[in-house]
């Protein structure tokens, strides 16, 4: 018997605003984040295509959000300037999404997702993932490009 899909926030909030996109779920343990690039595996999605999202803090206190593929890292300076800060440090919150957030943090995506046909982010929820299109993501965040990870 399939499980009733369950309806997380992000997909309402893409609902709302009338933003195509097609849910995926993955098999995880309760509780246990499952690392980015076994999602993509398991979904059949090219990891360049699934983006985790990365919640910093600048030196002025002011929280970012950055949205990189899966299996790159962060480079803390690129990021820092890509928002105009002296510096930011990484803040350890796992599983976000970049849609749905109490307040709309700055939000920078890695530049491919400019060339990408397809995005994949958390749907908020541990096993729970949304497909769209990039511009709809960006355009829903008010989000910018830049390089912002470690070559």
């Amino acid at each position: 018997a399939k499980h009733k899909e369950e309806k997380t926030n992000v997909m309402r909030v893409l609902e709302q605003k009338g933003i195509p996109f097609t849910p995926h779920t993955y098999p995880h343990e309760e509780g246990v984040a499952v690392d980015g690039a076994s999602v993509a595996r398991s979904l059949g999605q090219d990891p360049e295509c699934v983006f985790k999202t990365l919640v910093a803090r600048g030196a002025s206190k002011a929280i970012y959000v950055f949205d990189i593929p899966v299996e790159d890292t962060l480079d803390l300076k690129k990021a820092a300037k890509a928002v105009g800060e002296k510096s930011i440090a990484m803040l350890h919150r796992g599983g976000c999404s970049p849609v749905g957030m109490k307040k709309q943090y700055p939000t920078v995506f890695h530049e491919t997702a400019e060339i990408i046909d397809t995005i994949m982010v958390s749907a908020g929820k541990i096993g729970y993932q949304v497909q769209l299109n990039p511009a709809d993501l960006i355009a829903l965040v008010g989000g910018t490009t830049a390089d912002v990870t470690v070559e």
